[in-house]
């Protein structure tokens, strides 16, 4: 998609700001619900993110348009979907762990990758969840 914008003048995709980076590819700014124009960035989706007050048990929001004065109004989260309850207890602490691991350790590498960390609040329940698999 990427190379076929680029090949036909005026026109627009989207792509991950990671690829857009990497690939050198230029992009504009984006008018937020606070009605500034903002471009692309960890920190206004991290905003995004954060604005959320109250995540639901099963963390399905979207944060689009999300309120705030440098957010980033198309972000996208990433998710990752299990069983709560897994047939052996082998498998459920490998998961355990690969999981919390990726929340306590993982998360410190995803600015290198251009992507936003877990607001801390999202952080903390995602581990409670976690914790919570059998």
């Amino acid at each position: 998609m990427a190379g076929l914008v680029r090949q036909l003048p005026g026109a627009i995709g989207y792509v991950e700001l990671i690829y857009a980076l990497q690939n050198k590819i230029s992009f504009g700014e984006v008018k937020n619900a606070a009605g500034n124009f903002v471009r692309a960035s960890i920190e206004g989706v991290t905003e995004a993110a954060a604005s959320v007050k109250q995540m639901p048990a099963d963390y399905r929001i979207s944060i689009t348009n999300a309120p705030g004065a440098n957010t980033y109004p198309s972000p996208a989260l990433p998710g990752c979907w299990c069983r709560s309850s897994l047939p052996t207890r082998p498998r459920a602490r490998v998961l355990k762990d690969l999981l919390s691991w990726i929340v306590n350790s993982g998360e410190s590498e995803v600015q290198t990758l251009s992507y936003a960390p877990l607001p801390k609040s999202v952080a903390e329940k995602v581990l409670k969840t976690i914790y919570s698999l059998q």
